[in-house]
């Protein structure tokens, strides 16, 4: 799709003219000049000289004492010896920060007391002359700095060239940032948890689907449940025929694959109208259904259509493999039961979130899975709230379909406890949308490979999105992209006030972390857990196009051992990595089983063929597909009117101990039992919009991205 060319020149014109270019100096605008002179009191230089030594008091970490800069009591125990061959004891810097030390000649004050990013500022918040850098939620960042409570980075971007360069070649992060739209100030730098990829994805139990599936002649098994009542009806075409784009099978292309519905009907249709039939029976209509709906593309390995490189599978389809999942447990775990989607945590409002953000992937609708509360783009630019629109209600109304014919777990329904790892360690569960390495790396810890055991990440499908045409386009979308997270670091005025030091240490180590070697130590950690030849350089593979280190053998059995193959908790437990700045995704790639590459490989193909497409990290011809960035600068005044409508957030909430109104459809339907009638999708878009004050919140949304927009614009 074509891209607008001017955009980007536009952009840096506006970061050195229009929107508060910092001089050749830390020298502050006229404006604010004796404001800033006297808090920060800068150094008039080009560079960031500090005294050797500089105390830097940090009050920074992940979410928890675990994922801190230094060891807690619970991690440490009695000392702790990692694969650099270091113990570390309770108190001590974790490796990352030790080395931070080491290379830029600080010392660091650890301050962090163990909260989230918003419990940390809102801890600091009275006594911010205490602390130098802090962790903070994106808003609660901005607040503070619109406040004058922390440094505006834009006025030392001139003495920052590492983080200079990134803003200026990712413009979607820079608007991500951006806390005054009037000067161009941000007061927290951006942290990627991964950039510019794929999230979450769906992942199932592939030897099930192969063993239903898969081979000459009829399905055949000693005994099968029998299939439930019927609720779901189809969502796809019931007649006529529609093409899809597919990698082949060998990953060398593309081939388009024709859904014949008038040769093979609609496979749900068909269920539907057979009335409750045995697993068996079930199984095999799904067996001809492919046959005949794909032409024999797809041969004796029909579970392609599901797990393959080839894959096509939709809403329709996968409803009934669940109803053949569910109807023939005895074949697929030797019990009479099995559960058909789950989410990590069932019983926790952050994971059960999942199913919606799937409902959003199967249905084709936007703002599910948003960098931004519910927002998206539409193709006239303009922001929609995904709790505002129809076809939310409807899509989750026909998940909620899918949980009255039991596809969807009895924990789930329930709230009840209930973990991923439970379900795969037991049998229980057939799949769930989540992170590929924190969940393939149960092939390992929890499934028996001897039994040829396997659980995969598999090619999103296919749905109809309306990206402008009139009838929308079948086609694989993902809205699970990563782009700038909702959290950060920001440097302490009154913390740095009178200390240029300080400051200027503090920039540096921001600064240095967006180099190519502070990326590699964010992730990776220092050199003793990095592979290297006997001239001390590193072992490298290729990544997405760039040469990157290469894990040591001593670091990746560690990470088996103590975190059960887990990156990420690895990282942030034993290394300090990843709690901040920019996170490679080549470590966590090489901590992948077997299993775990298959997967992402699949996707990742698909994704370069351009068969999986997914918002960009840029403004384009066509805004629906720009990513929404993660924060607006909103005014005091427009923070407060959106404070008046706290049931808004807290009757949506994402987060662990909150509630949410959609999940609330997909497990008791909210009167939406019946999709084409009643009304009921327009009267929960009314409630929200008019008793919620949905209508405010978008209008107030919108206001800010006009300024925002408007401040890149301007020349």
């Amino acid at each position: 799709m074509k891209r607008i060319a001017p955009f980007a020149a536009l952009l840096v014109l506006s970061l050195l003219v229009g929107c508060g270019r910092a001089s050749e100096t830390p020298e502050p605008e006229p404006s604010r000049t004796d404001m800033l002179r006297s808090v920060e009191n800068p150094r008039f230089t080009h560079e960031l000289n500090y005294a050797k030594g500089t105390v830097l008091r940090m009050a920074t970490g992940y979410n928890s004492p675990q994922t801190g800069l230094s060891f807690d009591e619970e991690t440490a125990g009695d000392g702790v010896t990692l694969a650099n061959g270091v113990t570390y004891r309770a108190g001590d810097l974790k490796p990352v920060w030790e080395e931070v030390e080491k290379r830029l000649n600080i010392t660091i004050l650890d301050k962090y007391q163990g909260n989230s990013a918003e419990n940390e500022l809102s801890f600091w918040k009275g006594r911010m002359d205490e602390i130098d850098i802090v962790s903070g939620t994106a808003d609660g960042l901005t607040e503070a700095g619109e406040a004058g409570k922390l440094v505006d980075f834009a006025r030392y971007l001139d003495l920052m060239p590492n983080l200079k360069a990134y803003l200026e070649a990712n413009p979607i992060v820079r608007l991500s940032i951006t806390g005054n739209t009037d000067i161009g100030s941000f007061y927290f730098v951006p942290y990627f948890d991964g950039v510019d990829d794929i999230e979450r994805m769906p992942l199932m139990r592939v030897d099930w689907v192969e063993k239903l599936l898969d081979g000459l002649g009829r399905f055949t098994a000693e005994k099968s449940n029998m299939t439930r009542k019927t609720y779901y009806k189809p969502y796809m075409p019931v007649y006529g025929k529609i093409a899809v784009e597919a990698v082949r099978e060998d990953g060398s292309g593309i081939d388009v694959i024709v859904k014949d519905y008038d040769a093979a009907g609609n496979i749900v249709s068909d269920m539907n109208a057979a009335g409750e039939i045995t697993g068996v029976e079930a199984v095999n209509m799904l067996r001809d259904y492919i046959d005949k709906a794909y032409g024999g593309y797809y041969g004796e390995k029909r579970s392609d259509l599901f797990v393959g490189q080839n894959a096509a599978w939709d809403a329709d389809e996968l409803v009934a493999l669940l109803r053949c999942i569910i109807a023939n447990p005895q074949t697929l775990n030797g019990t009479d039961s099995v559960q058909g989607l789950f989410t990590r945590e069932d019983a926790n409002n952050q994971r059960r979130v999942d199913m919606l953000h799937f409902a959003g992937a199967l249905f084709g609708v936007r703002g599910l899975e948003s960098r931004q509360d519910y927002l998206y783009l539409d193709i006239d630019g303009r922001l929609r709230d995904a709790r505002q629109e129809t076809d939310t209600y409807r899509a989750l109304a026909r998940m909620h379909n899918m949980a009255r014919e039991g596809l969807i777990s009895s924990s789930f329904l329930n709230c009840a406890d209930m973990s991923s790892a439970k379900m795969l360690e037991n049998d229980l569960g057939f799949m769930q949308y989540d992170y590929n390495q924190t969940q393939t790396v149960y092939n390992v810890t929890k499934l028996q490979a001897e039994e040829g055991e396997k659980y995969m990440a598999v090619i999103p499908p296919v749905a109809r999105w309306y990206d402008g045409g009139k009838n929308g386009k079948y086609m694989r979308f993902t809205e699970s992209w990563r782009s700038v997270k909702t959290m950060g670091w920001g440097i302490s005025r009154s913390g740095v006030a009178g200390r240029p030091d300080r400051l200027y240490a503090a920039l540096k180590l921001i600064d240095y972390a967006y180099s190519h070697e502070g990326i590699i130590l964010m992730s990776y950690g220092p050199d003793g857990f990095i592979k290297t030849n006997e001239d001390g350089s590193y072992v490298t593979f290729t990544f997405c196009g760039e040469e990157m280190p290469e894990i040591s053998d001593a670091a990746y059995a560690e990470l088996c051992e103590k975190t059960e193959g887990n990156y990420t908790d690895y990282a942030r437990r034993y290394l300090g990595s990843t709690l901040a700045f920019i996170k490679s995704q080549a470590f966590e790639y090489q901590c992948l089983n077997e299993v775990g590459k298959e997967g992402i490989d699949k996707i990742s193909n698909a994704i370069k063929f351009g068969v999986i497409k997914h918002p960009l990290l840029e403004i384009i011809d066509n805004p629906w597909y720009s990513s929404v960035p993660t924060t607006f600068p909103v005014t005091k005044r427009e923070t407060d009117l959106l404070s008046i409508h706290e049931e808004l957030g807290k009757s949506f909430s994402q987060s662990k101990g909150g509630e949410n109104l959609l999940i609330d459809v997909i497990v008791n339907g909210c009167g939406i039992s019946n999709v084409s009638g009643k009304n009921a999708a327009e009267r929960l878009v009314t409630t929200v919009r008019d008793n919620m004050g949905g209508e405010d919140y978008l209008e107030i949304k919108q206001s800010a991205f006009d300024r925002l927009l408007a401040c890149y614009e301007q020349e």
